[in-house]
């Protein structure tokens, strides 16, 4: 990397740390958790150094990384049962997920902020032998301190969407000695691996999506498909979603749901048959947002269309029946969710933020109805429609109207929901070839 450029990212970055330090303030007012430890972030630790290099870094941005780290840990375990882990996260939900994962011995701590400081400080202090970044997280002080360190970093589970890639080239005297001074790549798929071998990456191989490896917890299905037998029609799930999916659902709920209370007025009125009878919502909804600080906002927005609503945090056993909204408002209960609906329409996917997750529904045997936006699970997206897995529609009109077709015609939830079952399993195997791969890493 140009000396001239590195200073000058270093010193934008140890400028930034009072800024950072505020923003941490602003989302510790709805997520307590980022107000603790937060010195970890300039590296400052309670831990006592560590003696010797044993631990094997695995840094986690977020929740849904989180959670695929999980099952990359397993499978290390498995294969070298007294592994230490150094577990580290960005954001408050991804450490709580985190703290679930840790053994006798490991350490979770907060991702330095990449400052030359904070990032030198992290690596005296913890020594670790190997460092796995998942999926997207590759930052220019803490790379280049690793490799001075002797530390081979690699990035396991990658993937680079077409956007992620343009705005990397456009800062490629940064981003390109980042990426090229990595000691491998495991990308998800072939166009993920192209991508990043435009920035110079060392694409070691192509393994697929780790996420294809999580078992959905049988526990939780069984939960799950006990609450879908107590309700009477059908399960709507909007998953995961992100600010303003919410409003445009609703809407779009509504309009059909009085349009087909017109037309079933109409049909019953003629018939001579009580107006107030017929059923004013074809669904039970269920939505689960993806961020815990939008749990009270998404209560109050359904509120505001005039329907109950009920919180999984207040259900007394079982959701209640005479809720015309449930909202899913804990974490770690995807594989509820998904088993107790018949359909899900994919969160972030119906505004332009690259959609979330489609494997576990998949896996639940949960279809899908995914919008335009698909880019950061592209090929994930793209194999589950192609498998019948999921159907891709332009907006949230029509993945409403899509949702009520498949629902009307109960072979056609069960073919799909089939389809997703097979497509799961078909595309796992990558944590026993990502672990595989790593062997030599860790021998070296």
């Amino acid at each position: 990397m140009n000396p001239l450029i590195r200073k000058f990212y270093s010193l934008f970055m140890w400028a930034a740390q009072p800024f950072l330090r505020r923003k941490l303030l602003r989302r510790g007012q709805a997520e307590a958790g980022y107000l603790e430890f937060v010195e970890e972030r300039f590296g400052a630790y309670l831990q006592a150094p560590e003696k010797q290099s044993e631990l094997v870094w695995v840094h986690a941005v977020s929740l849904g990384e989180t959670r695929t780290a999980g099952i990359l840990i397993d499978a290390l375990r498995e294969q070298w049962p007294g592994l230490r882990i150094l577990l580290t996260h960005g954001t408050a939900t991804g450490r709580a997920e985190g703290a679930s994962l840790l053994r006798g011995g490991d350490v979770q701590v907060w991702q330095p902020w990449d400052s030359e400081a904070a990032v030198a400080r992290f690596f005296k202090h913890f020594r670790p032998r190997l460092g796995l970044l998942m999926e997207t997280e590759v930052w220019p002080n803490t790379v280049a301190r690793a490799q001075a360190c002797g530390v081979p970093l690699a990035l396991v589970n990658a993937r680079l969407s077409d956007k992620s890639l343009q705005q990397s080239l456009r800062i490629a005297p940064l981003s390109k000695p980042a990426f090229a001074a990595l000691a491998a790549v495991y990308a998800q798929s072939e166009a993920d691996a192209e991508r990043l071998r435009a920035l110079g990456a060392p694409v070691h191989g192509v393994f697929g999506n780790l996420k294809f490896d999580a078992t959905p917890d049988a526990a939780q299905q069984a939960l799950g498909r006990k609450w879908r037998q107590a309700r009477d029609c059908p399960v709507l799930m909007l998953a995961s979603s992100r600010e303003g999916e919410e409003e445009e659902f609703l809407k779009q709920i509504t309009a059909l749901a009085l349009s087909e209370r017109a037309q079933a007025a109409t049909e019953t009125i003629a018939a001579g048959i009580d107006e107030s009878t017929v059923m004013a919502s074809p669904f039970q909804l269920l939505i689960v947002p993806r961020h815990p600080q939008r749990f009270a906002e998404v209560r109050a927005l359904v509120e505001k269309h005039g329907l109950s609503v009920s919180r999984r945090s207040s259900w007394n056993g079982a959701p209640p029946a005479n809720a015309d909204v449930w909202i899913g408002d804990s974490l770690g209960e995807m594989a509820v969710y998904y088993t107790m609906s018949d359909v899900a329409l994919l969160g972030g996917s119906f505004a332009p933020l690259g959609g979330q997750n489609l494997i576990e529904a998949a896996a639940c045997g949960c279809p899908v109805i995914m919008g335009p936006h698909t880019f950061n699970f592209a090929e994930a997206a793209e194999l589950a429609e192609a498998a019948g897995a999921a159907r891709r529609v332009q907006d949230m009109d029509e993945a409403v109207r899509s949702a009520r077709a498949m629902l009307i015609r109960p072979s056609a939830q069960k073919a799909a929901s089939a389809a997703g079952l097979r497509f799961a399993a078909q595309h796992r195997g990558a944590a026993a070839n990502t672990v595989q791969a790593l062997g030599k890493l860790l021998k070296g």
